[in-house]
């Protein structure tokens, strides 16, 4: 899983830190921990201590945001296949989008209520409860922390959950969820644009506000979004396919009728691609499989006699699909095997072809080719 590390369980859900996350760990531990040693009453160690406890508190409180995320994915029934702690925060890792855009807008909500709430907790607690100094320091950065954290996430623009919240509304409002990651996406890159914009200027002095991190921020807004916005337009383009436009040319597909010397002479002899075919009956129905193997056993001598309807061998493990159905529902199919090949069938059971990724993919090459020309 990208090098990233699996520390357990949370509530069923994989858990992992990818290797970045430690150099954040150790920045924020030597940095706050410099922060606490003004305090006269903490002496040695203890400042760095109470540092690294503050740095743990602070990505519990990213860990607490993607929960959130999670328990709602979760109460839609859809699976957390993880979540992983990085450099810019975290991800929780989704099996499959909401169904609805309501869900979807549930869903991008909930980790910076999450987070608006801690905010609000620890802040409420720091005015209302009496602790000795550090502690209270502690407490005052977690609620600023987790306020900016909830604020930030809501800038509408795709990797952001704010970006999710905006595709959830466009979905609604267009009622096709790829124009919304598109649009989301889109807008994700004008906002990466402005980050790296103020980042670079900070650098070079030219303005006063923004640093290192705001540039390179700014550059993860720009990689995340512009791949939401890759994935987004071509599954908008396999929406306008459907499975009969990427039938395999010549797919491998004979009359039961034929004689063994007719199939031979017309699909076998001078012809490599195929050593397995489909067989069908009258109507076009799929009557069975034949393995060219398996015809070394007859004599030549029967050939013209004997028709493949007699020899085939029953239908096992055939997927069909109707010709009719999406691109994108096909490409979902063959996700857990791309080598899987699946049977096209029309009305009435007929039998159109065979189907598999690389003939989505030509079909997909050509239609880019056609944009182009």
């Amino acid at each position: 899983m990208n090098n990233n590390i699996r520390v357990g369980n949370l509530f069923g859900i994989p858990f992992y830190v990818n290797p970045s996350w430690f150099l954040v760990l150790g920045l924020v531990t030597f940095s706050y921990g410099q922060q606490l040693a003004y305090f006269p009453q903490l002496t040695g160690f203890v400042p760095w201590i109470l540092g690294f406890v503050a740095a743990l508190l602070l990505f519990s409180s990213v860990l607490a945001h993607e929960l959130g995320h999670s328990f709602v994915a979760i109460s839609q029934g859809i699976d957390v296949k993880s979540i992983t702690l990085f450099l810019f925060g975290g991800l929780a890792s989704l099996e499959k989008e909401s169904d609805t855009p309501l869900q979807a807008f549930l869903v991008a909500i909930a980790g910076p209520a999450v987070s608006l709430l801690l905010s609000a907790t620890f802040f409420l607690t720091a005015f209302n409860v009496d602790f000795p100094a550090p502690i209270e320091a502690i407490i005052e950065l977690l609620a600023f922390i987790n306020l900016v954290l909830g604020l930030f996430n809501l800038i509408p623009g795709l990797p952001l959950d704010g970006g999710n919240i905006l595709k959830s509304i466009v979905w609604k409002i267009t009622g096709n969820p790829n124009k919304g990651i598109i649009f989301a996406s889109r807008v994700g890159q004008v906002f990466g644009w402005l980050a790296v914009a103020v980042g670079g200027l900070s650098i070079l002095g030219i303005i006063q506000f923004g640093n290192f991190w705001t540039l390179l921020i700014g550059f993860f807004l720009l990689q995340n979004a512009g791949v939401s916005a890759q994935s987004a337009q071509v599954q908008e383009t396999l929406n306008g396919y459907t499975a009969e436009d990427a039938i395999i040319a010549d797919s491998p597909i004979v009359s039961g009728a034929l004689s063994i010397r007719e199939f031979v002479n017309d699909y076998v002899i001078g012809k490599n691609q195929w050593r397995k075919f489909l067989v069908v009956n009258e109507e076009g129905n799929l009557s069975g499989v034949l393995e060219v193997e398996g015809l070394k056993k007859i004599s030549t001598s029967e050939w013209t006699e004997i028709k493949l309807s007699e020899v085939m061998e029953p239908v096992k493990d055939l997927i069909t699909i109707k010709s009719d159905e999406t691109l994108l529902e096909v490409v979902k199919m063959l996700e857990d095997d791309p080598l899987k090949q699946l049977t096209v069938v029309g009305e009435n059971g007929k039998v159109l072809g065979l189907l598999e990724k690389n003939s989505i993919i030509k079909l997909l090459e050509r239609d880019k080719q056609a944009q182009t020309a």
